[in-house]
């Protein structure tokens, strides 16, 4: 914390003394004045106009919550009590950190009385946002990790989390970083919290918000124009950024933020991960003021396989990068070390801001690629089946990275709709280039890693009652060159050109490649052909059958021929889960409870997966 030392000592913030406490020279100023104007020129900020139409929205919004609250009241308690019940909404997120772009969308909580339940906010308060002018695309997610209603109102995103507090009225001066309004709560709104009390908490954390909010724009503008920010794909997500950069205002407390930027891709290309980031000392769990799980490494197993830990400063602590794979931190650790360098010749005036957000040369840096596409039959179920196979695509790459052959499976963040010739089909498409160690007369077998995710996915979509008939995961390989089919032919030598004279890193563009690859090679196999019926376990042949009942992509085809039913040769197995290198903490993961489910389930497969040498 942000603590002051004897008369005469340096003000210390976060868990160590700054590295430099120096003020910004002439140049500094200079280099974050046209940092600010790089900014607006992109037209990054909004006009004061869009500002104060998002806060009459949220005014109107709040004013909706407070007369849902006294309904619902009017039916549990005394109309003269009930009349005096009030609720409130809070705002987190990028809003709230003051970094958010035009037509962001608003993250936002509703915080209820104790006699207020979650159910009467996706039923009731739903129903009245329906009858509210303005509203649209209203779509209740009831049974996701953290509960939410999203919808637009009056042409603005917003995602609305519920939190039942234990008490009897909510206070118009309630602070939620009050430790003891966590006592008594259930789990879904100690998490719908904890995204207002980390947003605030890192706000109080950092030594000049201004400085700390302008370094973050560009950060947030770099990383995903680097692809480097998605957290469902094991990158990082907002609050991880935000949480890195403060790390580095609180290391240079005066610093401009040009310096910030300069000294974040400094610090973060020589962190010496799995080295923990705070911003705040860590409350262990002997320490800890309620019975909450907590990142502890001492005492939790699965958060000493943590990659990149970056650690929340609200309690309960937790770790905001627990997807982080290997892959992706090796992408991020070799993105810091280009941003160092292109900060390094803006410094030095050979560059302007802009080279910093220079698109990733993702599609140049790879010369196999896995193709990726899900596809839904209608337009309802788009929303729910793309969602679902893009949550799971880190189990993919997981899986991958486990294989011998493989030093790095990378997802592209960006995906890609339908192509002009599929106009009336329902579908995202990924990319995930590949670079491999050397395959020399050897054969590199993915069958049963794309196997095992696509079951994975089925399941979930089963037990989530989202499966419907048409839902399918397509899956093919392509050489660099016959992206061509996906991707206009001068957009990828235009990004070969650029990437030869960004960075110039040729170990991964030159890494050992297999001799030979079948290209074109595609998943279109249905389930009913992946598992004999001799081979199905007790419990399991139901499941069987229904996923089944759609076309589901599990293999890649190869130049050989196999029999029906026949296990291929060369299908290599990847190790256990808990050979995997990161477990997740079971409660921090939608994905709890699916773990017993894929491994019990036992599959063959008729074609392979192979890069045949």
């Amino acid at each position: 914390m942000a603590s002051n030392g004897s008369s005469g000592q340096t003000k210390t913030y976060g868990t160590t003394s700054a590295i430099s406490d120096a003020p910004p020279k002439p140049k500094d100023l200079l280099l974050t004045k046209e940092l600010q104007e790089c900014l607006h020129g992109r037209n990054y900020f909004e006009t004061a106009e869009e500002l104060e139409q998002r806060v009459v929205v949220l005014a109107r919004l709040n004013a909706l919550v407070k007369e849902w609250i006294v309904n619902v009241s009017m039916q549990k308690l005394p109309e003269s009590v009930a009349r005096e019940q009030n609720g409130k909404v809070f705002t987190f997120g990028s809003y709230r950190l003051g970094v958010h772009n035009k037509g962001a969308d608003i993250d936002t909580l509703c915080v209820a009385p104790r006699h207020v339940d979650r159910s009467e906010f996706f039923s009731g308060f739903a129903d009245m946002l329906r009858d509210e002018p303005g509203i649209e695309d209203l779509t209740p997610v009831e049974d996701a990790f953290v509960p939410v209603l999203k919808f637009s109102l009056k042409g603005i995103e917003i995602d609305l989390l519920f939190a039942r507090l234990a008490l009897p009225s909510i206070p118009q001066d309630l602070d939620l970083l009050d430790i003891n309004l966590l006592r008594n709560l259930d789990i879904q709104s100690v998490r719908s919290l904890n995204g207002c009390r980390v947003t605030d908490r890192i706000l109080q954390l950092v030594p000049n918000v201004e400085t700390f909010r302008l370094a973050l724009r560009c950060i947030k503008l770099w990383a995903k124009c680097r692809g480097v920010y998605n957290n469902k794909l094991g990158f990082l997500g907002g609050v991880s950024w935000a949480m890195l950069v403060a790390r580095t205002c609180q290391l240079y407390p005066n610093a401009a933020a040009s310096t910030i930027v300069t000294k974040f891709f400094l610090l973060l290309s020589k962190w010496e991960w799995p080295r923990p980031v705070l911003l705040d000392n860590l409350i262990t769990q002997e320490e800890a003021p309620l019975d909450m799980e907590i990142w502890d490494p001492r005492h939790n197993v699965n958060d000493r396989f943590h990659l990149m830990p970056i650690i929340t400063p609200a309690f309960p602590q937790q770790n905001s990068t627990f997807n982080v794979t290997q892959s992706t931190l090796d992408v991020m650790i070799n993105e810091f070390m280009i941003g160092l360098g292109v900060m390094q010749q803006i410094e030095e005036g050979a560059k302007d801001w802009t080279e910093l957000w220079q698109p990733s040369p993702f599609f140049t840096t790879y010369k196999h690629f896995i193709v990726l596409t899900a596809i839904a039959q209608c337009k309802n179920d788009e929303q729910a089946w793309l969602g679902l196979v893009e949550s799971k695509l880190r189990k993919l790459v997981q899986a991958l990275e486990r294989n011998q052959f493989i030093s790095r499976a990378h997802v592209n963040p960006k995906s890609y709709g339908p192509l002009p010739s599929e106009e009336n089909q329902f579908s995202l498409r990924w990319f995930i280039g590949l670079q491999f160690t050397s395959t020399d007369g050897v054969n590199v077998d993915l069958t049963y890693d794309i196997r095992s995710f696509v079951n994975t996915v089925h399941r979930q979509a089963v037990s989530s009652n989202i499966f419907r008939d048409g839902m399918q995961i397509d899956a093919k390989h392509f050489r660099r060159k016959d992206l061509v089919t996906f991707l206009p032919a001068n957009l990828l030598k235009t990004k070969k050109k650029a990437q030869g004279k960004s960075d110039g890193r040729k170990a991964v563009a030159a890494a050992a490649a297999p001799a030979a690859l079948a290209t074109g090679s595609e998943i279109s196999e249905g389930l009913e052909s992946a598992t004999p019926a001799s081979s199905q376990q007790p419990g399991v042949d139901a499941l069987q059958r229904t996923l089944s009942n759609g076309p589901v992509a599990a293999t890649l085809s190869s130049p050989r021929s196999l029999s029906p039913g026949a296990e291929p040769s060369a299908v290599k197995r990847p190790a256990d889960d808990a050979q995997d290198g990161q477990p997740k903490k079971r409660k921090c993961s939608e994905e709890e409870g699916m773990e017993g489910a894929e491994s019990s389930t036992s599959t063959t497969t008729d074609d392979a997966t192979t890069i045949e040498s």
